[in-house]
């Protein structure tokens, strides 16, 4: 079952890496991989996840150019988290993981890039993560519903009320939805400890980028969605049982 989960992560994330990287440029996101550089189209061959990378150490065989490493990077981590959510979960409720964990993914990327977290996959995946925590044991349809509901009120309101103490927007349109879908998947206990975690991961960001000599100031803008749905991803990746582990 990890390797089920870690080649169809592999596929899932060229896929992945196709869809963050052309998206935001207004490219269609079908259609035959071209080089970057030389826009030559690509064979079967030189798709394969990962392989066709380290066979063409990183080049493209028509002109030389070096391949984005950020297609590598995305491949592995869909991977991993493919490989985790098969190695920790049943075969069903594992897949149903791996689908929330590579839908997280792209929108951690996105954000990550671009600070941008679309209507069109933060909607979705509230409707998605109702169905899909079925499956995952963390939280009752009940918590589930409640906890999505309270997920997007509440960022809305810390939305608002920094725009309306400071005249300036402090957050994105897309994080209340995003927290919205993953309350929808986890339910409301984890909430908590996803917002104080992303909040003291982007701290940590934060000042690693002044130690680097980077200019930081109260208003630098930080990925906030993609903090939050990468602590979303490790609570998935830890499963269900996390408060007893906690305990």
């Amino acid at each position: 079952m990890v390797a089920l989960g870690g080649l169809l992560g592999l596929v899932i994330g060229s896929f992945l890496a196709v869809l963050t990287g052309r998206w935001p440029q207004g490219l269609a996101i079908t259609g035959r991989s071209r080089c970057d550089a030389c826009g030559v189209q690509l064979g079967a061959v030189e798709l394969v996840p990962v392989l066709s990378f380290m066979a063409r150490r990183g080049q493209c065989r028509h002109c030389g150019a070096a391949i984005d490493r950020r297609h590598l990077a995305i491949e592995l981590a869909a991977g991993v988290v493919g490989a985790v959510m098969l190695w920790r979960y049943p075969l069903w409720p594992g897949l149903a993981a791996a689908l929330a964990g590579w839908w997280l993914l792209a929108l951690i990327v996105l954000d990550a890039e671009h600070q941008w977290l679309p209507d069109r996959l933060t909607l979705p995946l509230i409707l998605a993560a109702m169905v899909l925590g079925q499956w995952l044991g963390f939280a009752s349809l009940r918590d589930r519903g409640f906890a999505a509901l309270f997920g997007l009120a509440a960022l809305a309101a810390i939305r608002l009320g920094y725009r309306l103490r400071s005249g300036r927007e402090g957050m994105g349109g897309g994080d209340p939805k995003l927290f919205a879908g993953i309350g929808a998947l986890l339910g409301v206990l984890p909430l908590p400890f996803i917002l104080t975690g992303a909040a003291l991961l982007g701290l940590a960001l934060a000042l690693v980028d002044r130690a680097r000599g980077r200019d930081v100031t109260a208003t630098t803008a930080l990925p906030f969605g993609a903090l939050m749905a990468g602590m979303a991803l490790i609570f998935l990746m830890i499963g269900p049982d996390w408060w007893e582990m906690l305990r």
